[in-house]
């Protein structure tokens, strides 16, 4: 899949996630998914070449980096806490859809529990769908 792909797949994501919004604070450039203020998702092709960027734990950052050369480290933002999509190989649409989930649930659960618009200990990894109570 292209990067225009992976970033329209991880915008749809993104866009259905409850309580966020796309702003555009760095320019027409630039899409920015924020929760409650707070950036989980960008997307750019400032470099040329579709990208979308997302938080991701460290140690599965380093992982997904390992597994996958379509995953870089983030593009702009602090090495060991984003990583960056590029179209162009092994990404399918599942795991970029897990991706941009686990980015917002990274973003939620930093957030004050008063602000978080769903629990992120049991909001599920794939949007719209939670975990069954154990």
């Amino acid at each position: 899949m292209d990067g225009a792909e992976v970033q329209r797949l991880a915008a749809e994501c993104a866009e259905g996630l409850p309580g966020t919004v796309l702003e555009h604070p760095f320019g027409p450039e630039w899409d920015v998914h924020k929760v409650r203020g707070k950036v989980f998702m960008l997307a750019t092709e400032v470099t040329g070449e579709p990208m979308v960027i997302l938080k991701s734990a460290p140690d599965e950052a380093s992982a997904l980096r390992r597994q996958y050369a379509e995953i870089t480290p983030g593009y702009h933002m602090n090495k060991k806490h984003w990583i960056t999509l590029h179209g162009g190989g092994a990404l399918e649409h599942g795991l970029i859809e897990e991706l941009g989930t686990d980015s917002y649930r990274l973003v939620v659960a930093a957030l004050p529990k008063a602000q978080q618009p769903v629990d992120p200990t049991s909001y599920a990894r794939r949007a719209g769908q939670s975990l069954p109570d154990s």
